[in-house]
């Protein structure tokens, strides 16, 4: 009996290693990197759903690719996922895929040398060649967004140009309950200084280009990076090809130089897609008002964050409080929403709950067609105009 038990055990442990391996680990490390502050719910009114469900609520940054998770059907981890996507009024959602991070991610400097994903990608089992390959990362995760359209039918679609997003928001007037997806790299890095890279990754659908994340790369420098340098050469070309694939390029997390040397060099509008302002949160993430308004006075869409590095306050009159200061100094036309939901932050509402930010807009005084623009009507437009 005991010799039977040794086999049964020796077959039975790397079963169950790799059970633990495989969803045990994932589902803790999501949980503490992702969180939702613990809160009472969200009381909301009766004016409050009627205006949210009559706004095509727009968002442009999140980072549920990076996780393993049932996306299409939701477990609970995290910030998103497509049903609380769908119960939060969400019409449109650039996805993006986050291909390296330093350890620390701090605001004021971090060196290019570390690499924590490597950690997450091994732990989540992705294909080996991940491990250690920034644009294996971007296509990985571009076909798992390829993926979750084939799967969800048309409860969820990717978006690649201005015929399928009007096709969409055709089909939303009927059924609100279809989401849409851009997809984004966020960082430059991904293409491993290869321009060719660039043109695989436009095939997977590649529509949202970041140029840099948390650290100076061959693009050029970081807002949080070591040099404060603006564009490399590469960085140009990148620049010019992605403006000629009529790509939006995404200045988040760009050094101020790099911003300008990119306004400089394009005549095609920006976004910003998740942060905040200085002259309201004075932290190393934001950047000055100055630069803000160059972005703004050429096009640009600047996405407002909801955790405490962009604006904070991040509770929602903390998140509209940034808001409003946007508008007041851009203008309503340039300001959207940019949760970076999943993107290892905490919040205190997710997806589900954006009614919310609705309702604490409409509390404050905010006209109605400000916060329909806000809400989503800016984003949808911005992509209606600038996608191929």
């Amino acid at each position: 009996m005991k010799t039977r038990r040794f086999w049964v055990f020796l077959f039975l442990s790397p079963l169950l290693i790799y059970w633990v391996w495989d969803s045990v680990v994932p589902s803790i490390v999501d949980r503490l990197i992702n969180r939702v502050q613990t809160h009472e719910s969200w009381p909301i009114n009766d004016e409050t759903r009627e205006l949210h469900e009559s706004i095509p609520v727009a968002d442009l940054h999140a980072d549920p690719l990076l996780w393993k998770r049932n996306w299409l059907v939701g477990d609970g981890r995290g910030h998103t996922d497509l049903p609380r996507l769908q119960a939060g009024g969400v019409a449109l959602q650039v996805l993006t895929a986050v291909t390296k991070s330093p350890s620390g991610q701090n605001y004021s400097e971090n060196s290019p040398d570390t690499d924590t994903l490597s950690y997450l990608t091994i732990a989540q089992l992705w294909p080996m060649e991940t491990w250690s390959s920034p644009f294996a990362r971007a296509v990985y995760q571009a076909e798992k967004l390829a993926d979750w359209d084939a799967q969800a039918g048309e409860q969820f679609r990717v978006i690649r140009n201005q015929k399928e997003l009007r096709i969409l928001r055709e089909g939303q007037e009927s059924n609100k309950a279809w989401v849409g997806g851009i997809f984004g790299i966020e960082g430059g890095h991904a293409l491993e200084g290869n321009l060719k890279n660039l043109e695989r990754l436009d095939e997977l659908g590649l529509r949202v280009v970041g140029l840099t994340h948390f650290f100076d790369n061959r693009l050029g420098g970081s807002l949080h990076g070591q040099t404060g340098e603006g564009l490399t050469d590469f960085g140009r070309q990148v620049v010019l090809e992605a403006d000629r694939r009529g790509m939006t390029i995404d200045v988040a997390h760009a050094s101020s130089q790099m911003v300008r040397d990119v306004l400089d060099l394009t005549s095609r509008p920006v976004i910003l897609s998740h942060g905040g302002f200085k002259g309201l949160c004075d932290v190393g993430r934001n950047l000055d008002d100055a630069l803000m308004l160059e972005l703004a006075q050429r096009g640009a869409l600047i996405g407002v964050g909801f955790w405490d590095g962009a604006v904070c306050d991040y509770s929602p009159e903390g998140v509209v409080r940034a808001i409003q200061y946007g508008i007041d100094l851009l203008g309503v036309d340039h300001i959207a929403l940019g949760s970076d939901y999943d993107g290892a932050t905490q919040v205190l509402f997710d997806a589900e709950e954006l009614p919310i930010l609705t309702q604490t807009m409409l509390e404050q005084g905010m006209p109605e067609p400000h916060i329909r623009k806000v809400m989503g009507e800016n984003a949808i437009r911005f992509f209606s105009q600038n996608l191929p």
